[in-house]
């Protein structure tokens, strides 16, 4: 039986379609799958009910929510996922039902932008995820899963260790063959996810630890590398360092930084989350900078939340609500210091795709557009449907790989319609996860983030610099 089966035989016990109807399953009686029958929710911060009392269930969130597209269903969709909570807070216990549609959740924040009410429902979602891994017992397979992501992913020198035996892989033609068969994917869905998300490997361009603004110095930045960005994408840190100083930054790159903890935030892990937010403000205030600048949507969006995450840590809280507020997109600082660099033209037809904690989680849709658009020569096309994630969500596309191939190929539909040579994006996950899809059907069109364009025009290069086909 196939995930999403399963996720309907589920739903096939629930109402559909009604709100009223949903509520009272949310507000009475839920589903109970073992003998454990204590609240779902613990006092340690659970969500708030006052935030949840925002929510008066009008509907806008349906036609954003990825998962609601997909399946129809009201307790996948956000206001239904807000009943449960509702539910939890009452004294419903957390039963495998309640935490399936909690999980199902891509954490994407269209919702946010499209509640006229102001629902908060980043902070019920993430409140609600530490305590489904405080209380709730995962199968097996699904604890072996994700530890085996979260001992490799937030680590640098691992991911590095692996890039040896990768680039191996991929020059061996055996990727072609592993896909083709179809074997691995019947087999092993989940390694056959990430083995189709794995991008072409670059060679790793050295970074010295600090690079001098050219001109007139405007800004001192640190710059965040991250974890898969650093070791998966090392030529997008690069254009990054290079971009900044021809905009008169002095960029400074801590050598001591490690994971900045997106991931575990978003998936509930606390104490981890933590971790990474004290060892990231102890390096950028090190480093001595003004400003802290990421090049990828999801780290720039947890780091923006430090000050929450750190609220109730005395040593860190005031510090983390000053980093907090030091920290920005490279479109947002880009567009904030206005630019000054000569960009030469790129004649290309870009799609822009806008990553989904970059535009509803931090609000950031206008700038990058905006640069783009002062390059001469450069056309921007919009996608269809901008709004719905394309299904890659930190981790959620490995754990969910057939609703991800689903959004995927739904995006690369609406990429592949608008006609343009090159798609462009702000975050190493969706390249990965729209690239996967891109290929699989057959459109021919070149990936890079917004920075590597912005490089290449100031560097003068060809377009042909920018990315691999797919």
């Amino acid at each position: 039986m196939t995930e999403q089966s399963a996720q309907a035989r589920v739903h096939e016990q629930e109402p559909q379609g009604d709100p009223q109807k949903a509520g009272a399953l949310a507000h009475g009686p839920v589903p109970v799958d073992g003998p454990a029958l204590r609240p779902a929710f613990d006092d340690d911060h659970p969500p708030s009910a006052e935030l949840i009392s925002d929510c008066v269930h009008c509907g806008f969130c349906l036609p954003t929510c990825p998962t609601y597209t997909l399946w129809g269903e009201e307790m996948d969709s956000p206001r239904g996922r807000i009943d449960l909570m509702k539910a939890g807070l009452q004294g419903a216990p957390m039963s495998d039902t309640m935490v399936q549609h909690f999980d199902a959740c891509l954490g994407c924040m269209a919702c946010v932008t499209a509640c006229p009410s102001g629902v908060q429902y980043d902070a019920l979602i993430e409140a609600t995820r530490v305590q489904v891994e405080r209380h709730h017992t995962r199968a097996p397979g699904d604890r072996a899963l994700r530890a085996a992501i979260f001992a490799l992913f937030p680590h640098k020198k691992r991911l590095r260790a692996l890039r040896g035996p990768l680039r191996a892989y991929q020059a061996s033609g055996l990727p072609k063959l592993v896909r083709g068969s179809g074997l691995l994917e019947r087999l092993a869905p989940k390694l056959a996810a990430m083995e189709g998300l794995a991008p072409p490997l670059e060679k790793r361009e050295k970074l010295p630890t600090r690079m001098p603004a050219v001109g007139t110095r405007r800004a001192v930045v640190g710059l965040l590398t991250g974890c898969v960005q650093g070791e998966f994408f090392p030529g997008v840190n690069a254009a990054t360092a290079r971009v900044l100083a021809a905009e008169g930054c002095d960029v400074v790159i801590p050598r001591k930084q490690g994971c900045c903890g997106a991931l575990s935030v978003h998936n509930g892990r606390q104490e981890e989350a933590e971790k990474y937010a004290r060892a990231t403000i102890d390096a950028f205030e090190a480093a001595g900078v003004q400003t802290v600048v990421v090049n990828a949507a999801g780290c720039g969006s947890s780091m923006k939340e430090y000050a929450a995450i750190l609220a109730d840590d005395p040593a860190y809280a005031e510090r983390a609500k000053t980093f907090a507020g030091s920290v920005r997109d490279v479109s947002e600082l880009l567009a904030e210091l206005g630019t000054v660099a000569e960009r030469h033209p790129l004649e290309v037809t870009v799609a822009y795709h806008d990553a989904c904690h970059l535009a509803h989680a931090q609000g950031v849709r206008a700038q990058p557009r905006t640069l783009l658009q002062e390059i001469p020569g450069l056309q921007l096309k919009e996608i269809a449907e901008a709004e719905i994630c394309c299904g890659s969500a930190g981790i959620w596309n490995i754990l969910n790989p057939e609703p991800a191939r689903e959004l995927g190929d739904r995006k690369a539909r609406n990429i592949a319609a608008t006609g343009a040579e090159l798609l462009v994006t702000a975050n190493p996950g969706c390249l990965m996860q729209v690239s996967s899809s891109l290929e699989r059907q057959g459109t021919r069109i070149g990936l890079a983030h917004t920075i590597e364009v912005l490089d290449a025009s100031i560097r003068g290069l060809p377009v042909s610099t920018l990315g691999p086909q797919h």
